[in-house]
């Protein structure tokens, strides 16, 4: 193979415009409603928090036209088609619920929930209700994944055997923050380890079988972690995600075609080299210049094409398959709870 395929996403800018609501005025929401106003054709019409001044200031600083210090107030604004959900972990699964119950869309962050049978509850209802509604795993939506994707379809790779990723990064510890804080959804594994299992899921199909060992904080969260995973055809994923390091945060896919290995941060915009077997590695680079989150654009894009074209999943992210990966986590948290050993705030 001397060429790669093109990657088949059309330009964010391209996609029908939505109204949106933010409903957490935190980090990743200001990122996400940069690169959507920067890079995209979407409106961003409201937020909400629970802090009236919070989600003011929010509003000023990105040109947002409403804000409302009550969720509630948000998801019944008439205005607004599809809401995205950025508040702790725990919160997700209550304010889905509540804007799925008020007839909106929804974009909820990743995990979607801290366990599947939370998740369950909001694929149940919005199924129920007929909305739209997909969990945050920005990177299926960027260019490179899709070019993956196609070299997975048409076999490039041959029968893919192995899929292995790290992602991990030192993260001061504060028993207080979302990092190490188990009433916020804490831990390595929800907030790191999904990509990871979500990426191999993208490459494998689903688990059969986990295998799992990691330390944990003093608060009780994993803060690193290795998992082996293995399908019905004993394909296997080798993961490691950690609180405690920097990590290269790569991946690779390995077949008896061919390896393909993606640059870091493997989660984000980047590219990749494919090095087929007995022949030459060829490379592939994004060229849409977007950087780190500003890539949050094609999956706001996405959304917005999926709920136009009347849609209530993903194609390329289904509810079943969330479902699927947060069970893996839910039994991977289950054996490192029971025998991962405590390491001290000093370690970390």
């Amino acid at each position: 193979m001397t060429t790669l395929p093109t990657p088949r996403f059309p330009d964010p800018q391209n996609a029908p415009a939505l109204r949106w609501g933010i409903v957490g005025p935190g980090g990743i929401a200001t990122d996400f409603t940069r690169a959507v106003l920067t890079h995209t054709s979407q409106n961003v019409v409201a937020v909400s928090s629970r802090s009236a001044d919070r989600a003011s200031q929010f509003a000023a600083a990105n040109g947002i036209r409403r804000s409302y210090g009550s969720h509630d107030d948000l998801f019944a604004d008439p205005d607004i088609d599809v809401v995205y959900i950025a508040v702790p972990h725990t919160e997700h699964v209550r304010l889905a619920l509540d804007a799925i119950a008020a007839g909106k869309h929804v974009l909820v962050e990743k995990p979607m929930a801290t366990s599947a049978a939370d998740a369950a509850l909001v694929v149940n209802a919005a199924r129920a209700a007929g909305v739209f509604a997909m969990e945050a795993m920005w990177s299926k939506y960027l260019p490179k994944f899709d070019v993956i994707r196609q070299l997975l379809t048409d076999g490039a790779l041959g029968d893919v055997r192995l899929f292995s990723a790290d992602y991990g990064f030192r993260a001061p510890y504060d028993p207080e923050s979302r990092f190490f804080n188990p009433a916020l959804g804490g831990g390595a594994l929800l907030d790191l380890g999904v990509y990871l299992v979500s990426t191999a899921s993208f490459a494998l199909g689903a688990f059969s079988s986990v295998t799992a060992q990691g330390l944990l904080s003093p608060t009780g969260v994993d803060v690193q972690s290795s998992l082996l995973l293995e399908t019905a055809t004993g394909a296997q994923a080798l993961l490691s995600t950690t609180l405690l390091a920097d990590t290269p945060n790569t991946a690779s896919i390995s077949g008896t075609g061919g390896r393909l290995t993606i640059d870091r941060v493997f989660v984000g915009p980047g590219g990749f080299t494919f090095s087929p077997a007995g022949a030459d590695a060829v490379r592939y680079d994004d060229t849409s210049g977007l950087v780190w989150r500003e890539g949050l654009s094609y999956q706001a894009a996405a959304v917005a094409r999926y709920i136009s074209d009347g849609h209530t999943e993903s194609p390329l992210h289904s509810l079943d398959e969330t479902l699927s990966v947060l069970t893996v986590l839910d039994e991977a948290r289950r054996q490192i709870s029971a025998g991962g050993r405590v390491v001290g705030s000093e370690a970390q």
